[in-house]
């Protein structure tokens, strides 16, 4: 069966991204180093599928560059039965846990849950996500939008590996125990 991984990044005071959106932050040059890219060639080589919520993909079409994920599978999750598909992206109105639960029988590599807060609590409540790499980033933001949304239910995770970075990163990796 192919796992569901978050792969994320979260301030200190666990925020993914300003409350509007906004991700300026992850791309201080100060945290750039040389030959270190926190994992992330290797999950996009474990990786065939994505997935994210509208507000997510909305997000990565402002950064002014080409659409980043072009030879995966990719899912966006939205509210608007109506959204045509794109030649990047496969648009899905409905059962969010149901759609992941039918990916995750299907034959293929692991699947990214890029997130954001909504989808994540979605797919943690229904017992979807079964790994998370978790980059802290060295920064508080006050507000944002969180990892999960409050009240999300308590699940409990095991740690694999953690690994500080000399620029302030702290990673951890967990998978269901």
């Amino acid at each position: 069966m192919r796992k569901v991984i978050l792969y994320i990044a979260a301030s200190i005071d666990n925020f993914i991204a300003k409350p509007d959106g906004n991700l300026d932050w992850l791309t201080d040059p100060v945290y750039t180093l040389k030959d270190e890219d926190f994992g992330y060639a290797a999950l996009l080589q474990s990786i065939d599928t994505t997935l994210m919520g509208n507000a997510t993909y909305k997000e990565i079409l402002g950064f002014d560059t080409p659409f980043p994920y072009p030879d995966t599978t990719n899912y966006v999750f939205t509210r608007n039965k109506d959204e045509p598909d794109n030649e990047f992206v496969k648009f899905i109105a409905g059962d969010i846990a149901g759609f992941t639960r039918e990916l995750k029988n299907q034959t293929g590599k692991d699947i990214w849950l890029i997130g954001g807060g909504q989808i994540n609590t979605v797919l943690l409540e229904e017992k979807l996500v079964d790994r998370i790499i978790l980059t802290i980033i060295p920064v508080t933001l006050g507000d944002g939008i969180p990892m999960f949304q409050k009240g999300t239910v308590e699940t409990r995770f095991k740690l694999e590996k953690s690994q500080a970075y000399e620029n302030g990163f702290v990673q951890l990796i967990y998978n269901t125990k």
